[in-house]
């Protein structure tokens, strides 16, 4: 295995036709990538002729956008009929309240590693106390909470954003849930411009936060956190693409450009994404 892609969108008609209606064609505006639809055979070959394993996201924002949800039951199914090249993360709608909760349960059930938030799609703040009991389910389960962090592209360029707040997203937010649930492993995507370099002070603060590069072509990653990538935070870091509006083919790629050490990627590419899922 050469890696592990910790940020994968199906690009299956079901989530761009269907549970991001209206939205794709935004965000493909905004990566400059228009992005063709799939089949989960296609995405798994795609993969596997890379060497790099993908870990799918589910996506449930009933609520606040109306729109059906990427069911866990549609991920763990991928993931059952390739077991080889893919994992995969659970989604609930912290809005639903106890509903989300017994969804955790689902989750584990079907074996999934973890559960992704999109705070800013969703319309929740992670430090409001009201979606707690989420996450302290999240850590008496032993799941991985991955969370978007900083702007997005989803609703970028457009009048109001399509109604997205952005200060959902703040890593800022993620401080309180990192320090009231030190057993709950976080994964801030994106990196969380443009507050990175607050999202890099509470990686070093907490160590049940770590950071994936997703969602940008990594000779753009700003250079405070091409430094801690390369120095005191190289444990916590994980390497993603954010597929399939960039392709993982291209990160690796661009990765040259940031003259990490061969020690330093191994860790970013693979080491650090197996320990934290449990993986041998």
């Amino acid at each position: 295995m050469r890696a592990i892609d910790f940020h994968v969108h199906l690009p299956t008609s079901e989530w761009l036709d269907v549970t991001m209606e209206g939205y794709t064609e935004v965000a493909e505006k905004y990566f400059r990538s228009p992005v063709s639809r799939k089949t989960l055979e296609q995405v798994a070959e795609e993969y596997r002729g890379l060497d790099i394993m993908a870990l799918l996201l589910a996506w449930d924002a009933e609520t606040a956008t109306h729109r059906p949800r990427l069911s866990n039951q549609y991920v763990a199914d991928a993931v059952k009929a390739f077991p080889d090249i893919f994992l995969g993360f659970g989604s609930v709608d912290p809005l639903k309240g106890e509903e989300a909760v017994r969804g955790l349960d689902e989750i584990k059930a079907l074996g999934l590693k973890g559960v992704k938030f999109h705070p800013s799609i969703q319309r929740f703040a992670p430090d409001d106390e009201r979606y707690w009991p989420v996450f302290a389910r999240c850590e008496e389960l032993g799941l991985i909470g991955l969370f978007h962090t900083g702007t997005s592209g989803i609703g970028a360029g457009t009048p109001g954003g399509q109604g997205i707040r952005l200060d959902y997203c703040r890593p800022i937010r993620l401080d309180t849930v990192a320090a009231e649930f030190p057993r709950f492993e976080i994964i801030a995507a994106h990196f969380g411009y443009p507050w990175h370099d607050e999202l890099l002070t509470i990686a070093l603060h907490k160590t049940n936060v770590h950071i994936d590069i997703s969602g940008w072509a990594p000779r753009y990653i700003p250079a405070t956190v091409v430094r801690d990538l390369k120095g005191r935070l190289q444990d916590q870091f994980l390497f993603g693409s954010d597929y399939p509006f960039i392709h993982p083919e291209r990160c690796l790629d661009e990765l040259a450009s940031l003259e990490l050490s061969a020690a330093v990627t191994q860790k970013l590419l693979l080491d650090n994404g197996k320990r934290l899922l449990g993986l041998s």
